[in-house]
């Protein structure tokens, strides 16, 4: 009996290893993030521990909506139906983390700027970023044949991400006057943390990222049994 728990035991280890090492990095972050020394800054003092809930989702919406552009050209260079799945289920996951870093960041800036929305270069970046990718799943809902749908929102899926890049990556850079850490000449970006500090942020990053891939993942599997069901054929 014994024999064969640890059998069951090293398939599940085997199996789920990087499911665990994203709960554990995430578990730590939450506990460090709260409790770590920080440095004593102007203005934002305390609420930088923001950093490591807020700052993370974005990181991890962008490499989920980068998977979905890479399933996306996949597709159009296979017309393999798994890579649309793919591609709509990262969407699905990217928005969620979207949601929560506009969430976590308007908490953020109420706490900081008096008002949970200013008119700052990032913020309405990030708001045309996540409604371009809404866009996207609306489009989708607008077009029944299977392959029509997909080759269409894989086009549209390659101009989301530039405009992603466009109103997250580089105008907020460039725009003067912006009140986000790192833009608009502001000396403190990730790069140059504090220690203490990069110890927190950096694994926050690839715990929900992995988080995120676990989540396409089951999502993933529920789209086919759907897919499944309908075309039992």
């Amino acid at each position: 009996m014994d024999f064969y728990k640890r059998e069951y035991m090293n398939e599940f280890l085997k199996n789920n290893w990087w499911k665990l090492l994203g709960i554990g990095l995430i578990l730590y972050s939450i506990i460090a993030g709260f409790l770590i020394r920080i440095p004593e800054l102007p203005i934002i003092r305390e609420s930088i521990r923001n950093l490591f809930f807020h700052v993370v989702m974005w990181f991890s919406m962008m490499v989920m909506f980068g998977t979905s552009l890479f399933r996306s050209l996949r597709y159009l260079s296979t017309f393999d139906i798994k890579h649309d799945v793919y591609a709509i289920q990262s969407v699905n996951v990217g928005l969620f983390f979207g949601i929560m870093g506009i969430v976590t960041g308007m908490e953020w800036a109420n706490f900081t700027w008096g008002t949970p929305w200013t008119n700052d270069p990032q913020l309405n970046g990030a708001a045309i970023t996540i409604l371009a990718y809404f866009a996207y799943l609306v489009l989708r809902r607008s077009i029944d044949e299977e392959n029509k749908r997909a080759r269409i929102a894989a086009v549209y899926n390659v101009f989301a991400f530039v405009m992603l890049i466009v109103f997250i990556g580089i105008l907020p850079r460039l725009a003067q006057g912006s009140l986000h850490p790192g833009k608009g000449g502001s000396p403190m970006t990730v790069t140059n943390l504090d220690f203490t500090m990069r110890l927190v942020f950096y694994p926050a990053i690839v715990g929900w990222i992995i988080i995120g891939y676990w989540l396409t993942s089951i999502r993933v599997k529920m789209a086919n049994i759907r897919l499944h069901l309908d075309n039992p054929e």
